[in-house]
């Protein structure tokens, strides 16, 4: 039986994978292929049912994730112990770190049915030992993102607000944050998510805070006294068309916004902007939350609401289908010297393509037409300037060469989903806008 540490113990990166990693590692080092060289490729094979396309996200936490991919003392030894890895391989792991180089597509760019996102060119040891850490982050975060860009798209302007830490794990919160925010959120609720990654926090007050004063008048006093006449005030804790008098008798017509979390949000919302216009709030905004997904924002499109909270729906599965990224050998050498072979799955529904892929984009008049990728085997690559090249360089030996900030892959996002044709950004079903596919031959690529 395991023996468990504290925990609240930190591990290493490296532990952030699935038992049998380590056992292939182990079934390499001793075979002697352990150094052979190999190419390890992420993609999709198909979209979540209905999604015309996908956002990538997660790509600026995983790469410092790799960077520090190590072993300590105490983690070998307990790998040892465990019977996960022979004597040979606690040795290969004594010094072992990704040396490797890896090209991807940026964070919060459009993927596709067969986009190769990511592309590890490494030993056979490094190589197999980050499946699990590549798709534990990609496969969240972009999920996560592909939701929040729908939603983003459907809020036609007006912002939103990523509140769904407390319908998720702790520190998948902080991811959730993020992605939501470089796919186009406002903000989000949570604090490390702005600590660590730099996301605009907000937030006001719970129904626990009005619900903690004697009345309502005197909970509103209290948080504009705090806060400001600049505050939201949470006004459905009781009644919500009282509420709404009870807040402006506190904050005057200058007051903020008002917040409403309960009832037919379309309606609720006309009767507020009514009656705060009635009361001289002619300026106060109107929030709303509650089970908020792209289709609810989409429904709402007409009604007086200025920005919206979303929590569960882009925080949990009920939100955003997986992403169903893989990630695939799909080329290795028979020796450390020797040349690769392409290699790839040819059973039923996971079949794919081996071989290196170049991928490449056509646009027209700034309208994405099309994406296609070439492989090694295939002579030469696209002469036309028209065919623009998607993956860049994201690690070197190692170590990280590419290292946007989160607003400049929040403007990348914005920028490749503008690039869509409008029938494509709807939140309506529908088949993939485009699939990824192989060039046939040089002239059908140019």
């Amino acid at each position: 039986m395991t023996t468990p540490l504290d925990p609240a113990a930190a591990v290493s990166p490296g532990l952030l994978t699935d038992h049998y990693e380590l056992t292939m590692l182990s079934s390499f080092v001793t075979d002697g292929s352990v150094d052979n060289p190999t190419i390890f490729e992420a993609f999709a094979r198909r979209l979540p049912e209905g999604r015309r396309y996908g956002v990538l996200g997660g790509l600026g936490r995983l790469l410092p994730l790799i960077e520090a991919f190590t072993f300590d003392e105490s983690e070998i030894a307990w790998l040892l112990a465990e019977g996960v890895i022979n004597d040979a391989t606690a040795a290969y792991l004594a010094d072992f770190r990704f040396r490797g180089d890896i090209d991807a597509y940026p964070e919060g760019d459009l993927y596709f049915p067969g986009s190769p996102i990511l592309t590890v060119r490494s030993t056979l040891g490094e190589g197999v030992l980050l499946e699990t850490l590549v798709l534990s982050v990609l496969n969240h975060d972009s999920a996560i993102a592909s939701a929040a860009a729908r939603m983003t798209t459907a809020a036609q302007g007006r912002p939103l607000v990523e509140m769904g830490s407390r319908r998720t794990h702790e520190d998948a919160a902080i991811a959730v944050a993020r992605a939501a925010y470089l796919a186009g959120f406002a903000s989000s609720s949570n604090l490390a998510a702005g600590r660590r990654h730099g996301v605009p926090t907000v937030g006001t007050a719970a129904h626990a805070f009005t619900l903690a004063h004697t009345s309502e008048l005197e909970a509103f006093r209290s948080q504009v006294a705090a806060q400001g006449v600049g505050t939201t005030l949470l006004v459905d804790t009781y009644d919500t068309e009282q509420g709404i008098r009870n807040a402006i008798e506190v904050a005057g017509p200058e007051l903020g916004a008002i917040r409403i979390d309960s009832g037919d949000l379309a309606e609720e919302a006309v009767k507020a902007r009514t009656l705060l216009d009635s009361l001289g709030a002619t300026g106060t905004r109107i929030i709303a939350t509650s089970d908020i997904d792209e289709f609810v924002i989409t429904a709402l499109g007409d009604a007086p609401i200025d920005g919206y909270g979303v929590g569960t729906r882009v925080a949990t599965g009920s939100g955003h289908p997986t992403a169903s990224m893989v990630y695939k050998l799909v080329a290795v050498a028979d020796s450390p010297d020797g040349p690769l072979r392409s290699v790839a799955k040819k059973s039923h529904d996971k079949i794919s393509v081996g071989g290196h892929k170049t991928a490449y984009r056509h646009y027209d008049d700034g309208v994405l037409t099309r994406e296609w990728y070439t492989t090694e085997e295939q002579a030469g690559s696209p002469t036309s300037q028209e065919a623009v090249p998607i993956q860049v360089p994201v690690i070197r030996g190692g170590r990280i060469v590419h290292t946007p900030d989160l607003d400049a892959v929040r403007k990348h996002c914005a920028d490749a989903i503008a690039s869509l044709p409008a029938d494509a950004r709807r939140v309506a079903a529908g088949a993939p806008y485009l699939t990824a596919e192989l060039a046939e031959t040089k002239g059908a690529a140019s």
